[in-house]
């Protein structure tokens, strides 16, 4: 580093150490908003990264210069097939944390599910599940989703949970029962104009040096042997390396959660319900063409194209009322 007269910010953000490889391509949310609503409702849905276009919209934020004028935003195409509700379960909580109580899965599974997925109840599981929901403090919903539905070649489903939220444990878990074995559509979590939350895993970039990892500075020419390394990697005592110090090492494919992306669009493209075009001719670069359910969402999203993107309800900022953006036009 040298002797320099004044002190130098440190280059690159500590937020996310270490930076590893994430475990699975399938990230996982560990934390949900609260439903004050008296009615239940299931706070996630997915779906898998398409490819990106340009929304024209009216500019509907309130206090900026350009409120009311033309806006022009990137949106993400996210292709949102249903999603098949495979069981139930319930968690209990004490001093060491949750416990899951019960499981219950439901009977009758499609074919594709059935082949790759082995879910078998116990015997008497759902009245062994009504009998434990006096010490239950929260409700889950495993859910099933098939990249096949979206027009992607891989058979095997992913399985994830998902927070029931909204009145009492026992609403709670009649609302799932009564879904148990059915598929749900994003329209009945989501509506157009709310925001959520996204959780995916980062696009891989492999094993990179600190100069692009960390954005540390490049040596003068001639100053040493090396050009793209670290002038010091810090005092002579103690003698190591502190982990402060930029290092080289993985980048990308890491598990990320991103906040507040507005649902810009929602609609179907085979049942006429969305008069925008937003299939590019020949369809989107390693994706294709997308088919069923789609959703935009305003900005960008983690993850290369056709990753498995999770949806959460809004845990920050949540507006009292959702306002439906006024668009112009899709530009694919």
């Amino acid at each position: 580093m040298g002797a320099r007269k004044n002190h130098q910010p440190r280059r690159g953000s500590l937020a996310y150490s270490p930076r590893g490889r994430a475990k699975s391509m399938e990230a996982r949310i560990r934390a949900w908003p609260k439903n004050d609503s008296e009615e239940p409702k299931i706070l996630a849905h997915c779906g898998f990264k398409a490819g990106c276009v340009q929304v024209v919209s009216i500019d509907d934020r309130e206090k900026t210069p350009n409120a009311g004028k033309q806006l022009v935003s990137l949106g993400t195409v996210l292709a949102t097939p249903p999603v098949l509700i495979l069981g139930i379960r319930g968690y209990s909580k004490d001093h060491d944390g949750m416990h899951a109580e019960f499981d219950v899965f439901a009977e009758d599974l499609p074919k594709n599910i059935a082949k790759e997925v082995s879910l078998k109840n116990k015997e008497g599981a759902m009245d062994n599940a009504e009998k434990r929901l006096g010490k239950i403090k929260e409700i889950f919903a495993i859910v099933a989703v098939s990249p096949r539905a979206a027009g992607l070649e891989q058979k095997k489903p992913y399985i994830f949970e998902a927070m029931v939220s909204g009145g009492d444990i026992q609403k709670q878990f009649s609302h799932v029962k009564e879904l148990l074995g059915k598929e749900i559509k994003i329209d009945q979590i989501f509506e157009t104009g709310s925001s959520v939350d996204v959780a995916a895993i980062t696009k891989g970039k492999g094993w990179q040096g600190v100069i692009q990892r960390f954005g540390a500075k490049k040596k003068q020419h001639k100053s040493r042997k090396t050009v793209r390394e670290l002038g010091s990697l810090g005092p002579i005592s103690p003698q190591s390396v502190m982990y402060t110090v930029p290092r080289a090492g993985q980048m990308g494919f890491h598990q990320r959660v991103e906040y507040d992306k507005r649902i810009m669009i929602m609609g179907n493209t085979e049942e006429g319900e969305s008069k925008i075009k937003i299939n590019p001719d020949g369809g989107y670069k390693h994706f294709g063409l997308v088919k069923g359910d789609f959703i935009i969402l305003k900005g960008s999203v983690p993850g290369t194209y056709r990753r498995l993107i999770k949806l959460r309800s809004q845990i920050r900022n949540a507006p009292a009322k959702v306002n439906k953006p006024n668009i112009l036009e899709v530009v694919v």
